[in-house]
């Protein structure tokens, strides 16, 4: 079996993402499984190898994918500025340093050279390439030139999705349509099928306001939008039920009856997930063109630089994202290559005379 190339960003250079990283691939198991291949600044990555006082890993400098070694961790440089590393610092040089990392990678990614990506957390706040940069997910997906994906964060019990991500609480209502439910859940449904393995999958539609709205005392979206797009998702073939008061919901573990939670907004959905799973989650971009996978945490300024950081989030990220690339080769030959259909037909058996 191939080993897939496997792109990472380093992330926020005084955050937790080289810790994550580099405690990650100390164990060589895991090129095993990858050919990775590191996007970052040698200099930041050898003061945090330094901080961590480990030995391993060690990396092997490549300019380009197609150098890349073997059961090594490989690094491409995206930046040899001196940066000062300032453990738990908001600076927009880190965030300039973190984009530099991630738009290297996704050039590459764009040349078809990479066949997964796992991204390291950064600080939205300091990356200032352009007015409204909301994270990862946004910006990976429109340089990709897609029109629409969908974050999805998991683990072995529960999968949640996002219909809007990171925007305020006041814009969430207007933001809000049928249409963009519906493409939502096609996403999720089309990605449960093939990055996932499941070949029905079952969907459960959150509400937005308390009560359902309690029959439009407490809002209309429910009846105007929630309900119409879910009606509209079922007759497209997608198998979905709600919409669901989201705390009777969790609190009576129906997430366990279903594939994966449609959240109507971020922390609706998030809060109880890593209350769950904030440990070993995966967060997860359907709807791309690659496998794209990440840890659940952000950088964690107040314990970044002290050697305490969990790692178990980013390797569960790499392990998924391989699993996942496999679950999508498999699934696109599979419907490259259907099973011939072939007519049944009746035979007709008689008894002879003796």
């Amino acid at each position: 079996m191939k080993k897939p190339l496997l792109g990472i960003s380093q992330g926020d250079p005084n955050g937790v993402g080289l810790e994550v990283i580099i405690k990650t691939f100390q164990h060589e198991f895991l090129f095993e499984n990858c050919v990775p291949i590191l996007y970052a600044n040698p200099k930041t990555f050898a003061i945090h190898k330094s901080q961590l006082n480990i030995e391993k890993p060690n990396y092997v400098l490549i300019r380009d994918v197609s150098e890349a070694k073997q059961n090594q961790l490989n690094l491409i440089v995206s930046s040899q500025e001196s940066f000062n590393v300032n453990f738990g610092k908001v600076d927009d040089n880190a965030g300039k340093e973190a984009f530099l990392a991630l738009n290297r990678m996704m050039q590459d990614v764009k040349a078809g050279k990479l066949d997964i990506i796992v991204t390291a957390p950064l600080d939205k706040s300091t990356v200032k390439i352009e007015q409204g940069f909301t994270g990862h997910t946004g910006f990976i997906t429109q340089f990709l030139n897609q029109s629409e994906s969908l974050m999805v964060l998991y683990n072995d019990d529960i999968k949640v999705g996002l219909i809007t991500e990171h925007i305020p609480i006041s814009k969430i209502s207007q933001t809000l349509n049928k249409d963009l439910i519906v493409r939502k859940l096609k996403i999720a449904h089309e990605s449960l099928k093939i990055d996932f393995g499941i070949a029905k999958p079952k969907i459960a539609v959150l509400g937005l306001n308390p009560h359902n709205g309690d029959n439009g005392k407490m809002g209309n979206e429910e009846n105007e939008i929630i309900i119409p797009a879910i009606n509209e998702a079922k007759e497209n073939g997608v198998f979905c039920m709600g919409p669901y008061s989201a705390d009777g919901f969790f609190g009576m573990k129906q997430y366990t009856q279903f594939d994966l939670v449609m959240s109507m907004y971020h922390d609706q959905g998030l809060i109880p997930f890593k209350s769950m799973a904030f440990d070993d989650g995966v967060n997860f971009t359907a709807g791309l063109s690659i496998v794209r996978t990440s840890p659940d945490h952000g950088t964690a300024y107040d314990i970044a630089g002290k050697n305490i950081a969990s790692n178990l989030s980013f390797t569960n990220a790499v392990f998924e994202g391989i699993k996942s690339f496999h679950t999508r080769n498999e699934s696109n030959a599979f419907l490259e290559n259907p099973l011939k259909f072939s007519e049944l037909k009746r035979e007709r058996f008689r008894l002879e005379k003796g």
